[in-house]
């Protein structure tokens, strides 16, 4: 049974654990499953992994991404099945106004879902929450589980589905899926957020006969020459080195998007490049999207970039991995971003 002991706050009223919810899975229904928009591959590798468990048990599910998705997460088991909001909005809100069950995994507020927030909130069923965010707004889910302390939410599904009475429905579709989502989420496994339990949960689906090196190649061998170059560019071109705050950053125009011809997932996991030099503390990118600047912040140790997120860029996350937003320039918005740095000298340092 899955402990909700590390987080006192789903010991309130609004949220029940999660554990009630498994009499409820018992009788087949119809159920919606969804993550944030421009899902990564924890987002889905954990709407598929409970996908593939869930209609074993005889439930009516569909997956509902609020956005597109990277191309190279196209290879996973049920990922012809994902309606996208955008591209099908109608379908998606009928099928949401019917469901008597909707999962929302890998976010812990509607707003992360775009154009989703909407239909989701006026749904009138029960709403279950399966994610390791900070500040997680509990009011919204009837049963949930939040835990910061977990490498992802595939390895929440993960425990939700081992709490259960029917572990034994871990076939090689929901393995797939899951380990998918723990190894990018943990870095291929270098990440803080890695613990024992993580490689015992790798360890048993290795058991079931999971293969993880054909996972490793869809996901890191399948960039096309215009990813690696627009790489190259960014690096020589569009970084900055903070010295004095041992910070790196990065910016992208509009322009560089359109000139290398960019697709969703292209500039996934380039932020990390920073934290790869020797006295990085903190990296930064901000990317040119076509109605607002989106931020990527991630730390190496003590510093907290969940709150700096929170508090000067609508954003959020995790201690040492967070994202955020403005509608200003790149030119302004990163010159907003140096100015803030100076009142975090002494923590960076």
């Amino acid at each position: 049974m899955v402990d909700n002991k590390q987080n006192p706050a789903l010991l309130q009223n609004h949220m029940r654990h999660i554990q009630f919810l498994y009499p409820s899975l018992s009788k087949p229904s119809k159920i919606i499953v969804t993550c944030h928009q421009k899902p990564d591959g924890d987002a889905m590798g954990s709407t598929l992994g409970l996908y593939h468990f869930l209609i074993q048990l005889g439930h009516e599910v569909t997956v509902i991404s609020p956005t597109n998705w990277a191309d190279f997460l196209n290879w996973m088991p049920g990922v012809e099945n994902v309606l996208n909001f955008d591209y099908d909005k109608t379908a998606c809100e009928a099928l949401i106004e019917e469901a008597a069950i909707i999962f929302c995994l890998d976010f812990n507020v509607l707003s992360r879902t775009k154009h989703l927030e909407h239909p989701i909130k006026k749904a009138n069923c029960v709403k279950v929450l399966i994610d390791h965010h900070q500040q997680p707004d509990e009011a919204t889910f009837d049963y949930g589980i939040s835990n910061t302390a977990k490498s992802s939410t595939c390895e929440m599904v993960y425990d939700f589905i081992m709490g259960s009475e029917w572990s034994h429905l871990i076939n090689q579709s929901v393995a797939r899926c899951l380990y998918t989502g723990v190894m990018t989420d943990t870095g291929s496994f270098r990440f803080p957020a890695t613990g024992a339990e993580t490689h015992r949960m790798v360890a048993h689906l290795k058991d079931l006969g999971l293969e993880h090196s054909p996972i490793h190649s869809q996901i890191f061998d399948s960039s096309e020459e215009n990813r690696l170059r627009f790489i190259g560019f960014v690096l020589l071109k569009r970084m900055e080195i903070l010295k004095p705050l041992q910070v790196g950053l990065m910016y992208v125009y509009a322009e560089d998007v359109k000139e290398f011809k960019l697709k969703t997932g292209d500039t996934e996991g380039l932020v990390n490049y920073l934290l790869g030099m020797k006295g990085i503390e903190m990296g930064a990118i901000v990317i040119d999207r076509e109605d607002e600047r989106k931020w990527s912040f991630r730390s190496k140790t003590n510093f907290d970039v969940n709150t700096f997120a929170r508090e000067h860029f609508q954003g959020g996350g995790h201690f040492n991995a967070a994202g955020g937003r403005s509608d200003d320039s790149v030119d302004i918005t990163v010159e907003k971003f140096k100015q803030i740095l100076k009142n975090y000298e002494d923590q960076l340092k």
